[in-house]
C-alpha cells in the first residue's frame, strides 16, 4: 500500500463509529431533471445538506493551505467551470503541479479521478492528493496537520461540524467527507443541449448546432466513443449503473524516441500500472461546459477548441499521430472549415450558464476568500 493508500485507510477506520453518531441530518437532495438519474454516493459517506454546506465553506477557506494563500477554489473557479485558465496549477508554497486543473464538473459521476490513475473510485479518496501530496505540494497539509486543524475551531466552525457530524471538533476524516459531499452537490445538466435532448425542446440547439452534434456522434469523428453517456466521458457511473467504465486513452500528443514515449515529466497511467502499453493514457473528461474550461489536454498544451478540433482531425500532433500506444479512435478525419466550425457550435451547447453563475455554488454570504 502507498502513503497516501495508508492515509486513506486511516483516515477513515472508524468510519462506521462516526456514522453511528450522525446527528438529525437534512438529506440532500440532487437538482436533477426527472431523466437524469443521481451520482453513486459511498455508504460511509451520506450525501446531507449539513456536509454541503461545511464542504462548500471549507472549499473557499484558504487556511485550508499551509501558508494560507489558496483554498481548493483558487485552482477551481466557478466561472470556468471549476477548473482554471492558466496551462498547469501552481501549489500554495509555489511549485509548479505538471497538469492542467480539470473541471469539477459532475464529479459525482466519475467513476475514476485525477487524470491518470485507475486506483481512485471515489472523490474521498482523490482529495488527498491535493490536501497531502508532497511532490508537488499543492495545499501543503503534510506534515502542518495540527496547525492547520486549529483553523477550524472557530465558534461558527464548531456549528458546522456539529450540525454536520455531531461534533465539534474538526477531523480531516471529517473535511475530506464534507469537501467530497459539496463537491458531488456540483452537477450540471442544464445546456441547450440538455433542453434539446432530454426537455424535449426543438428549439433549443440551432441549425449549425444540430450539424455539429450529428458529427460529434458519427463514426466519421468517433467523438461519441470516448466521450459519450450522460457525462460525455465513458469514465462515468451513477446510482442506476452498475457497469464501471474506467477508459484511459493515449490521444497522440507525443511521441518523444519514436517508440510511443512520453515526456518525462508525466507519462499518464504507466506511472501508476508499470504497464508500458499504459504509455501516455490519460482521462477522458467530461465535455460539459468545455467551452468554458480551456486550456485543454492533461498539460494544457492546447489552447483553444478550435485547435482541439484541428489536433483530432490530425489524429494526433507531429510525431504522436504515430504514437504505437496511440487509442485506435484517435485516427483522424476529414472535415471541412463550415463543419469544424458546427462541431464547435455543438460543444458549446454544452455550457450550462446558469452552473457557471449559480450562487449556491459560491463562497457563502459570510465568506471572503
Amino acid at each position: 500500500m502507498d502513503k497516501l493508500g495508508l492515509r486513506y485507510a486511516l483516515l477513515f477506520f472508524g468510519s462506521w463509529l462516526v456514522a453511528a453518531c450522525q446527528p438529525q441530518s437534512t438529506p440532500y437532495v440532487f437538482a436533477l431533471p426527472d431523466t437524469i438519474p443521481p451520482p453513486a454516493v459511498p455508504a460511509e459517506n451520506p450525501i446531507t445538506l449539513e456536509k454541503v454546506t461545511l464542504g462548500r465553506m471549507l472549499f473557499y477557506d484558504t487556511g485550508l493551505s499551509v501558508n494560507r494563500s489558496q483554498s481548493c477554489a483558487t485552482c477551481h473557479q466557478q466561472q470556468f467551470a471549476f477548473a482554471e485558465p492558466t496551462q498547469h496549477a501552481t501549489g500554495a508554497t509555489g511549485e509548479v503541479v505538471p497538469r492542467n486543473s480539470m473541471a469539477l464538473v459532475n464529479v459525482g459521476y466519475n467513476s475514476a479521478f485525477t487524470w491518470a490513475h485507475n486506483g481512485f473510485t471515489h472523490i474521498e479518496e482523490q482529495l488527498l492528493i491535493p490536501l497531502f501530496n508532497e511532490s508537488p505540494v499543492e495545499l501543503g497539509v503534510t506534515g502542518n496537520e495540527k496547525e492547520i486543524l486549529k483553523r477550524f475551531t472557530s465558534a461558527e466552525y464548531q456549528a458546522l461540524f456539529k450540525s454536520a457530524f455531531a461534533t465539534e471538533q474538526p477531523s480531516f476524516d471529517l473535511i475530506v467527507k464534507a469537501l467530497a459531499s459539496f463537491v458531488r452537490s456540483l452537477t450540471s445538466f442544464n445546456s441547450p443541449f440538455d433542453q434539446y435532448a432530454y426537455e424535449g425542446d426543438d428549439t433549443a440547439l440551432t441549425k449549425r448546432q444540430i450539424e455539429g452534434m450529428n458529427l460529434f456522434f458519427s463514426e466519421r469523428t468517433e467523438c461519441f466513443h470516448c466521450h459519450g453517456g450522460v457525462n460525455f466521458s465513458q469514465s462515468s457511473t451513477h446510482a442506476a449503473q452498475s457497469l464501471v467504465l474506467q477508459p484511459f486513452h493515449n490521444t497522440g500528443l507525443y511521441n518523444e524516441d519514436g517508440k510511443g514515449a512520453y515526456p518525462e515529466r508525466d507519462q499518464g497511467l504507466l506511472r501508476i500500472t508499470f504497464n508500458q502499453k499504459d504509455m501516455g493514457k490519460f482521462r477522458a473528461p467530461t465535455l460539459r461546459n468545455i467551452a468554458a474550461s480551456a486550456p485543454y489536454m492533461h498539460d494544457g498544451s492546447i489552447a483553444t477548441l478550435e485547435e482541439v478540433i484541428e489536433f483530432y482531425a490530425q489524429g494526433g500532433r507531429g510525431k504522436g499521430k504515430s504514437n504505437p500506444y496511440k487509442s485506435p479512435f484517435v485516427k483522424g478525419f476529414n472535415i471541412n472549415e463550415d463543419e469544424k466550425a458546427a462541431l464547435k457550435a455543438f460543444l458549446e451547447s454544452l455550457t450550462d450558464h446558469a452552473f457557471l453563475t449559480n450562487p449556491k455554488h459560491g463562497p457563502l454570504l459570510n465568506q471572503t476568500m
